[in-house]
């Protein structure tokens, strides 16, 4: 692809380029190298491939005019919010001209109301600037996502993202009540309307939810608020098995309900790289078992009220036989500590070297089976791989992942990537599970759809990107695999 800085001025996509850069004005684009690189390599740093330039509109007026022009011209968009997609769904893939257009500088909080108990955002507001807006109005925003200081609304929208709160609160589909989108010939859907309750025809926000920008650019949300919880008490157990853990997550509904916020699955072999790579961190129990959960309630019942819940759940797991050992936080700070273990499993596992990780979701049910015909289908192809589950084993969410032998070769066990990952994937299909829970399928998986879903549904799909986006301008490569062109983006 042509370095845009020297393209000649009297070439058509010169010209282009110029409209473009006339609707963002001086502060609204780059082609800086070091820009664009940072902009166009995915996050954990893997792939490139290079834009003609990068945009960011201001308003979802300039976000309109960018997609009419870029439609009108041929230039293919690259919708993106914080860029911290693990699918690769935010970086462009050399599938022909395409530009970057970043959203961080639409991040307004426009609304917020009290007594709807919504709030309105630009689509490039960071997660967290969500969150203290709602607090700060003594409301709750419950998506909770360890990126949160840097992913964007619009981002967690169009890979209708999960995290360690679906338990109580739903994915992000259940968060969001109206939208505003651009769609690709630059037509502005305004859907921002913040009802509970509207049955005038078919709900067309759920169209762009979860279609990682590949139907339209996402440039506003009106989003559900709940009340604060006043206390949130977490507790930490080791379990003898993980049929026992399912067997305490019925007790902990059972007598929690709704307060059950968080049912997290830690194993061994990813805490022991947490405590060796963060030192700080504190096992708050005796011995490590094979399995470890993490598990809060929140409410506003009082303090007291839910320790005392949490010491019925636990009298009657140990009772059962259902626990190893258990400790409850005694303190604020204790609950982050606790967190902390959680929250440094993922990164932990990157320190520690190559691993190549799968974002399962299956039928709670079917978890024990699957983890353990999956660890030995992986480690009869690399018997000296690492095993590494983990996650939202109260949603059924488990990033299952193979960490590279102890003195191999990095690259050449992540050239095993797909082997590996196609074992996993089949065996959790096989099981009627999902092999992507919550990161979405963005180019790396652009494959899933025409292999894991049925004729039809993959028909279907198509036949939405024809009607919505009839030049593939939006996200090509993500999500479906269209033959117009290889993908050709480059390994840094």
């Amino acid at each position: 692809m042509a370095d845009p800085i020297s393209t000649p001025s009297t070439s058509p996509i010169a010209s282009v380029i110029e409209s473009l850069k006339q609707v963002v004005g001086a502060q609204g684009w780059s082609t800086d190298e070091a820009e664009r690189r940072s902009h166009a390599t995915d996050w954990v740093g893997r792939f490139f491939a290079d834009p003609l330039l990068v945009l960011k509109p201001s308003t979802t007026f300039e976000v309109s005019e960018i997609a009419r022009i870029c439609n009108d011209n041929g230039l293919k968009i690259v919708p993106q919010g914080g860029n911290t997609s693990l699918a690769c769904g935010s970086i462009p893939t050399g599938q022909g001209d395409e530009v970057i257009v970043n959203l961080s500088r639409l991040n307004r909080i426009r609304d917020i109301d009290m007594f709807n108990d919504t709030i309105s955002v630009d689509a490039g507001c960071t997660l967290a600037s969500v969150q203290q807006a709602a607090e700060q109005a003594d409301r709750l925003f419950p998506l909770k996502l360890g990126s949160e200081g840097s992913c964007q609304i619009g981002g967690n929208i169009a890979s209708n993202a999960g995290g360690t709160n679906v338990l109580r609160y739903g994915n992000m589909r259940d968060l969001v009540l109206g939208l505003e989108v651009v769609l690709a010939d630059g037509r502005i859907l305004d859907g921002m309307r913040a009802l509970r309750k509207d049955n005038t025809g078919y709900d067309l926000k759920h169209v762009f939810i979860g279609s990682e920008g590949t139907l339209g650019i996402v440039t506003g949300a009106v989003l559900k608020l709940f009340p604060m919880p006043s206390t949130a008490v977490a507790a930490v157990c080791t379990v003898p098995s993980l049929q026992s853990a399912l067997d305490l997550l019925i007790l902990c509904k059972k007598h929690g309900g709704e307060s059950l916020t968080t049912f997290e699955l830690m194993p061994r072999a990813g805490l022991e790289l947490v405590f060796k790579h963060f030192p700080s961190t504190r096992f708050p129990l005796g011995e490590l078992q094979d399995w470890q959960l993490l598990i809060e309630f929140r409410s506003n019942d009082g303090e007291e009220r839910v320790r005392e819940l949490f010491e019925t759940i636990l009298s009657q797991a140990f009772e059962s036989e259902l626990v190893v050992d258990a400790a409850i936080a005694q303190s604020i700070q204790q609950n982050r500590d606790f967190w902390a273990l959680r929250e440094g499993l993922a990164e932990a596992d990157f320190m520690e070297g190559a691993v190549i990780t799968t974002d399962i979701s299956l039928p709670l049910s079917a978890v024990p089976a699957f983890m353990d015909a999956c660890s030995r289908a992986v480690l009869a192809i690399v018997p000296t791989g690492r095993v590494i589950a983990f996650g939202h084993l109260g949603d059924g969410n488990i990033h299952f992942g193979l960490l590279q032998p102890l003195g191999s070769d990095s690259e050449q066990f992540l050239s095993r990537g797909n082997e590996i990952q196609s074992i996993i994937h089949t065996m959790a299909l096989s099981m009627n599970g999902s092999m992507s829970a919550e990161h979405g399928l963005g180019f790396v998986k652009n494959d899933a759809v025409a292999q894991y879903r049925s004729q039809v549904e993959h028909d279907l799909m198509l036949t939405m990107k024809a009607a919505l986006d009839p030049k593939s301008t939006l996200n090509l490569g993500k999500v479906l695999r269209i033959e117009n062109g290889a993908f050709s983006a480059c390994k840094t």
